[in-house]
């Protein structure tokens, strides 16, 4: 039960109350302004509306498809990746969350400034890594000692999700990132002040037996430009765009020129399969039609023409004479 509703008795009680003069109806009143009253932490404001965020959760949904569709192609093993959080926080809070050893790829996503960070579990990373070199997907963290083969292989594969980024991007900004260094220790990196927002997208991955978290780190400096474009506005826009009339001609002028088969069906018969077989050069066939018929002329396997036999300049030819409107005849495409 909502905790505004109160009780039969607990109703009684307070009319009992206030009518012997033991509470008044001012102190209700102030009550009430008590509770409007709510304490906002300067040092944790707020830059985004749930709808924007709403709006980013949405384009790493689509990241975390593509990612998973990605990954399991290039380990040959079950992985799985979704959304599982998304929350804005101050930046010196989202540093001091992250491990002191893991795998931290900082990305440029010109023409937007700043960077963003993409973290990886080191038990994914590692994970991910032993598939790459023909293992069974285990996971040793041991992101302390990472050899330079290691570190190697981590950035081919991580370079490779970029272009799986730009896709997800693509509804609201033309982004080109790049993964500008790998880190292994978060603090080591400075991509926003201690106090500014930043939005965290938090990713459950599983990488055969092995789960771990991806968290995408994006400063409020980065979204600042779009941040108009993350609105539920603009997306029902986007989705109802009308398309401009030179759009409507080129798709018109490029429809023209597509190529399409045209047949024109003589007549139909029926033999049996032993006839079928001794057919031999020079057989006749007896079709179910009379020569002065018209013929059937389909486009694709649709009957769209009627149209009758001739030549035209000694060649095989056929007159178009009448349509055959829609409900007529065969419908199979």
């Amino acid at each position: 039960m909502p905790e505004d509703v109160l009780s039969q008795s607990e109703i009684d009680a307070l009319l009992s109350a206030i009518s012997t003069g033991e509470m008044s109806a001012d102190d209700f009143k102030r009550d009430e302004d008590a509770k409007k009253v709510k304490i906002y932490d300067f040092k944790r404001a707020l830059r985004f509306s749930k709808d924007q965020v709403r709006s980013l959760t949405r384009i790493y949904e689509n990241f975390a498809r593509l990612l998973t569709t990605y990954f399991s192609a290039q380990l040959r093993t079950y992985v799985n990746i979704t959304v599982a959080t998304a929350d804005q926080i101050p930046y010196e809070e989202y540093v001091r969350s992250v491990p002191n050893m893991t795998i931290l790829n900082v990305i440029e996503v010109p023409p937007l400034e700043g960077r963003m960070i993409m973290e990886i579990h080191p038990s994914i990373a590692y994970a991910m890594i032993d598939r790459v070199l023909g293992g069974k997907g285990t996971s040793i963290n041991k992101i302390e000692n990472l050899t330079e083969i290691e570190t190697r292989l981590m950035t081919n594969l991580f370079e490779h999700t970029l272009e799986h980024l730009q896709e997800a991007w693509s509804s609201i900004a033309e982004i080109d990132p790049i993964l500008s260094e790998m880190e292994v220790n978060p603090q080591f990196l400075q991509v926003a002040t201690p106090n500014e927002t930043v939005v965290v997208i938090s990713m459950n991955a599983s990488v055969g037996e092995t789960s771990g978290m991806i968290n995408i780190c994006i400063p409020h400096v980065l979204l600042e430009p779009i941040i108009p474009k993350l609105s539920a506005h603009y997306w029902m826009e986007t989705n109802t765009k009308v398309r401009k009339p030179e759009e409507v001609a080129i798709l018109q002028e490029k429809i023209k020129e597509a190529q399409i088969e045209l047949a024109v069906e003589l007549g139909l018969t029926t033999i049996t399969i032993d006839d079928f077989l001794s057919l031999s050069v020079g057989d006749v066939i007896e079709l179910n039609s009379r020569i002065d018929d018209p013929l059937t002329i389909k486009v694709g396997k649709k009957p769209k023409f009627i149209g009758q036999p001739g030549k035209r300049n000694k060649k095989m030819a056929v007159q178009i004479i009448d349509n055959i409107e829609e409900g007529e005849g065969s419908n199979e495409w």
